[in-house]
């Protein structure tokens, strides 16, 4: 037993160094009954699952027999990789222990393939171990806001905050080119190319006129661009970017513009500004994770969000999710909502 606490415990770790969006932070252990045990996790989409890198990183020793301990339940489809159920039946994993279901409808029913196969499926909780449930809770925790976002079919959304040490995000003249620099551009741009959608307010639309790509650091167009979205009652200007974009979405209601999106296939959304879209998200929480770049300056009477709230109980809380990173003079920390 003391054996498969440590295996859990590493694949909560692996699962912790995925990349948070469209896809839950997953991870892995195929264990030993002499008790050692090897790891992997999923590092984004389009790459061998957790369960699957786990098994490969076991060789050259054989996984017949071997019992594979994993944060999410295994996915029994076939997207852009093959069903995690047939991996680890072709592996010959004897046992399968599972901390947390997916919620997925999509992914779902794992555990119940992998038992029809004749391998033996425990869920975590069921073991009735009081580190069993402190695991099965941390597992759970380490996707709640996926989870969040695909009961109520939306995307998971992140939303990209550019401030000053003050907490303003554009000047009082409303200027906001530039406040952060050229490294924390680049930064974001990373962001950009791995997202499925951008999203800004009619308000920054007219504004910046932008075009909400994604660029390489070669400053190259990304092979893959995100779908442009608008959310807002005022028309485009029709020589706008986005306008003369036939990929450009606009929507006046968000909620009917989430689900929208959501059967179109975008899992992950971003949200770039102004300021007045920002806050409908966090008022309504929408936001999973923020993206928050700092700049070395005050603004004073700067431009601020006009999120409500109003005494400091009712504060939006946000965990750091990982240190803080510089960039060049800037400071990007990244947060999850608060479960």
């Amino acid at each position: 037993m003391e054996a498969l606490h440590s295996a859990t415990r590493a694949a909560l770790d692996a699962a912790a160094r995925g990349v948070r969006g469209a896809n839950p932070l997953v991870g892995a252990a195929v264990l030993w009954d002499d008790g050692t045990f090897t790891t992997g996790y999923h590092h984004g989409a389009g790459t061998p699952h957790a369960e699957p890198e786990a098994i490969r990183n076991a060789a050259p020793r054989s996984t017949a027999g071997a019992t594979l301990v994993v944060t999410l339940e295994p996915c029994s489809h076939t997207g852009r990789t093959g069903p995690c159920t047939q991996a680890i039946i072709d592996a010959g994993i004897r046992r399968v222990i599972i901390a947390s279901r997916d919620p997925n409808p999509s992914a779902s029913g794992g555990a119940q393939i992998l038992t029809e196969a004749g391998v033996e499926v425990v869920f975590l909780n069921d073991l009735g171990q009081p580190w069993a449930h402190e695991l099965a809770t941390r597992a759970h925790g380490l996707n709640a806001r996926w989870f969040a976002a695909v009961t109520h079919d939306r995307p998971f959304i992140t939303a990209k905050i550019a401030q000053s040490l003050d907490g303003c995000v554009a000047a009082r003249d409303r200027t906001s080119q530039w406040i952060t620099g050229a490294e924390s551009r680049a930064h974001a741009h990373l962001t950009r190319a791995r997202v499925d959608a951008i999203a800004v307010g009619t308000g920054t639309a007219h504004a910046d006129n932008p075009r909400l790509t994604a660029r390489t650091e070669t400053g190259a167009g990304a092979p893959q661009q995100p779908i442009p979205v608008v959310f807002g009652t005022t028309p485009l200007p029709t020589d706008s970017h986005l306008a003369r974009n036939p990929r450009a979405l606009t929507f006046t209601d968000v909620g009917a513009g989430l689900r929208d999106l959501h059967r179109r296939g975008v899992s992950h959304l971003l949200i770039e500004g102004g300021p007045t879209l920002m806050a409908h998200f966090l008022q309504h929480d929408l936001v999973d994770e923020l993206h928050v770049y700092t700049a070395p300056l005050l603004l004073g009477d700067g431009i601020r969000s006009p999120l409500s709230v109003d005494t400091l109980a009712h504060g939006l809380r946000f965990v750091p999710d990982a240190l803080p990173e510089a960039l060049g003079s800037d400071t990007f920390t990244r947060f999850m909502k608060e479960v």
